[in-house]
This record gives C-alpha cells, structure tokens and sequence, in this order.
C-alpha cells in the first residue's frame, strides 16, 4: 500500500508514525474532560507539568491517585522511574490497556493509600486532586503512609482546587470534593508530616505566589520527612 504523501516532506514523519503505532487514545477521565470542556484538559496538563519540573533530577516518584494516568508520561520526561497507583482497578485497566510499552513504560498498580505505604523507598511523590476526596478523618493516614514511602529527603507534592474554588465546581466535581482546602489548612496538614512546605496559587494553567484566596487551586511542595512514626 502506497503511503499518504504530506505536501511539506518535514511532516512525513507524523503519517508515518500513525502507521506503525497508531493514533494515541484517550484516557477514562480525559476523554470526559475533551467531550465536556476541552479547556479544562489544558489546565490538567499544566499541573503536571508543574510537578515534572519541580521533580526534575529525581531517579524515582510516587504518583498516588493517578485515575487514567493519561499525564503521567510528562513526569517520566524528568523522573526515569514512576509507580502510578490508584485505588480504583477500572481506572489502572484503563492506564494499562492504553501503555506505551516501548518507549513509555512506567508501574501501574492497584494499592489504596489507606491501606499502608508503597514498597520503596521513592524519592518523591505527587498527588494531583486525591486529597479533597479523602474523608478528613482519614487524611492524615493517607499524607502518613505516602510519606513512608518516601526516603528521610523525600519531596512530596500535593495538588488539590482551593476552597474558594467550590462555588463554580461542576456539579460532578462537588459530588467528589468533600475535603477542599484553604492555603493555611493544606499547609498546616502538610506541616505535621514535613519539614518544609511552600504553598504555590494556580488560576488555569498559571502557577503563581499570588493572593492565596482567589487561586482556583493550590500545591503544597514539602520537603524532609518527619519522623512521625
């Protein structure tokens, strides 16, 4: 079969690599995310982008709650080693079945963080929008077991909507969001298991040290692991 010819020759190379590998798929939630508000992938990308930067340099990291890890592949761009957990099996199916086996590869596994630590030691670890679905009572056992997953120097990095955010939630998101946070709150949780934490604003795609109350989303990048037991 003769090949599709691109009028631009620098562009062959895109026909070509749809042929042998195919077109990339869509994951469970950024298929929803692409037919419901296509905006709305970018800003999810732009988390991890954050993170891939503040982790770059580390030889391994943690992502706990990666639901269809459709990101994740930005973070191996910078950490060579990832685990990507999530507690939900239809979801790590879904990673799974879609997994680049040659070129981006990573450890994708079923594992409820509630449960107790990931076998590591992991040099770092990120969660991107868990922490507000875990009940409060339970919050310090989910940030407890990450963080001795994690070497003495370990990096963690926690994305989460802001409080504030709350009122223009869908309706979908505030049927899952039952433990939003403001900046003080997030950063004292994060201070019980961390020597360091800095707290960062995010509005869309934009990462800032604004004026924490109207930032749509916050992170938390925590550094030195507390001896907490």
């Amino acid at each position: 079969m003769i090949m599709e010819q691109t009028r631009e020759p620098q562009y062959q190379y895109q026909v070509a690599l749809r042929d042998e590998i195919g077109l990339a798929r869509l994951g469970l939630t950024t298929n929803q995310v692409w037919n419901d508000d296509p905006r709305h992938l970018l800003f999810i990308l732009a988390r991890y982008k954050f993170v891939s930067k503040m982790l770059a340099g580390k030889k391994s990291a943690l992502e706990v709650g990666c639901g269809d890890a459709f990101g994740t592949r930005m973070v191996q761009q910078e950490v060579p080693h990832i685990c990507a957990i999530d507690f939900d099996p239809v979801f790590v199916n879904d990673a799974k079945s879609r997994m680049d086996q040659k070129r981006w590869k990573f450890d994708c596994r079923v594992h409820d963080m509630l449960s107790g630590p990931v076998e590591g030691p992991f040099e770092a670890a990120y969660s991107l929008d868990v922490i507000e679905h875990i009940p409060k009572e339970h919050e310090r056992t989910f940030i407890g077991n990450v963080a001795k997953s994690l070497t003495p120097d370990g990096v963690m990095i926690v994305g989460t909507p802001s409080i504030q955010s709350q009122p223009y939630a869908s309706k979908q998101s505030k049927e899952g969001h039952i433990n939003c946070k403001d900046h003080k709150e997030l950063k004292a949780l994060m201070q019980e298991f961390f020597e360091n934490v800095f707290i960062f604003s995010m509005n869309d795609e934009v990462v800032h040290t604004g004026f924490y109350p109207m930032a749509h989303y916050l992170f938390a990048l925590c550094a030195g692991v507390k001896n907490v037991g």
